[in-house]
């Protein structure tokens, strides 16, 4: 997120907004949109150059409706603003997906790629000292974000149980539902990571079915070629959708005939080898650049197809490109990459918009199952999570399509009223 937004106070007058236009108790709006807890703390990492200190935070925000749960994540641009606006966020996912969880998010202000791997396992389990009174597998639940992985989640689970082990603490399994996003040898979930991209597949099922519209003559471009990107990407594939525009940071490439879709494990095969997706044109196991060009990220969100999911950053369709986006349906898999703006033009025109607090909850539905295997020390199969993940995405798809009816909006102001009214009445 920019390090000058205030992104916090952005989503608060969003959903103020929203909640004068359908009615909703002011006072308690207000009193909801505050966060119950944060904390900020300080970490010591012995470093080459000394001691040095990095400031971390934990916002927790609604737990209405169950522990708090959110992912930590690294980065330079972590302020108290993001993490507030990430955890209010999460409070609202977790309503709409009908989880147990209220919101929390964490983040330390650290560029990891300048840490060596011993002092990047120092400054988490360091976050995990800070922190540890206020989490557990019933008070706060933390995950993966931006910049930490299933190693990361190894480290800071390993942490917690040895605190826990010295504060004399009864020591059992369920301990490790305190965090999800492990490794699944050290008792993660089969299928945790492709759980949303999974998760945001199934909700465009939900929409095509609603639409009345035949999957097979839809094309799809698809901006991001990360985790979630190339899930989403493979999972559309292989039920036959056409995917024609596929892009990484460095650039896209497109098919040139409509007929034509990218060969998804190859493109990705095609990536790895060459470190960029531009110069990979494949289709039907084979590559070839007649079949394809390369194009900009800017050129790819303009392309005149019938889906568009934008799966990379946050504000890349706004003000200045809204009027040039030709898709019909836009699957929201990256965290606000539409602009409020460029939200309302889009919508008042059409477009059916599936905001990221839905398409995208795949993730946060995936870890309830890996904190629900834990606690009730099980082994799910990746076949019994992806049945598990369909039943949670179905049902949250029904439930907001059947509120879009009633108040007669779209879908991401009928997600915010429909999961505040769940959490404050």
């Amino acid at each position: 997120m920019n390090k000058n937004t205030d992104v916090y106070s952005q989503t608060k007058d969003e959903i103020l907004k929203i909640g004068k236009k359908f009615k909703l108790d002011k006072n308690k709006l207000e009193n909801f949109l505050e966060p119950n807890r944060i904390l900020e703390v300080k970490i010591p990492v012995k470093t080459k150059k000394g001691i040095k200190i990095y400031k971390g935070y934990r916002s927790q925000h609604n737990n209405k409706l169950g522990p708090y749960k959110g992912g930590i994540r690294f980065h330079q641009n972590v302020d108290e603003n993001e993490v507030k606006a990430l955890s209010l966020w999460m409070t609202l996912k977790c309503a709409i997906a009908n989880l147990p969880f209220g919101g929390g998010k964490g983040g330390i202000i650290v560029n990891p790629k300048e840490l060596s791997e011993s002092e990047l396992e120092e400054l988490s389990k360091g976050y995990i000292k800070k922190i540890y009174d206020i989490i557990g597998p019933l008070k706060d639940i933390p995950a993966p974000d931006v910049n930490t992985n299933a190693k990361i989640m190894k480290w800071m689970t390993d942490e917690y149980i040895s605190l826990a082990n010295e504060k004399n603490k009864k020591i059992n399994r369920t301990l490790y539902s305190t965090f999800t996003g492990k490794p699944i040898e050290h008792n993660g979930l089969e299928g945790r990571e492709e759980a949303t991209g999974y998760g945001g597949v199934i909700i465009l099922e939900e929409v095509i079915k609603k639409l009345g519209l035949n999957k097979k003559t839809l094309t799809m471009a698809i901006q991001g070629f990360g985790n979630v990107g190339f899930y989403f990407a493979k999972f559309a594939s292989d039920l036959g959708y056409k995917i024609t525009a596929l892009s990484d940071s460095k650039g896209a490439i497109l098919k040139t005939s409509k007929e034509d879709s990218f060969d998804i494990p190859l493109v990705l095969e095609c990536k790895k080898k060459q470190g960029v997706l531009a110069g990979c044109y494949c289709s039907g196991g084979v590559c070839d650049i007649k079949k394809g060009k390369i194009i900009s990220n800017d050129e790819l969100l303009e392309l005149p197809v019938d889906i568009l999911v934008p799966a990379a950053l946050e504000n890349v369709i706004n003000e200045n490109n809204m009027h040039k986006i030709k898709a019909k349906i836009i699957i929201e898999m990256a965290n606000g990459p539409i602009t409020p703006n460029a939200f309302n033009y889009l919508s008042k025109k059409g477009v059916i918009i599936v905001p990221d607090i839905l398409a995208n909850s795949g993730g946060v539905a995936g870890s309830y199952i890996e904190w629900k295997q834990n606690l009730e020390n099980k082994k799910y199969k990746k076949k019994e999570v992806f049945t598990m993940l369909e039943t949670i995405m179905k049902k949250a798809f029904s439930n907001l399509w059947h509120a879009k009816e009633k108040y007669k909006t779209d879908l991401k102001e009928t997600s915010y009223v429909y999961a505040i009214n769940k959490i404050i009445e």
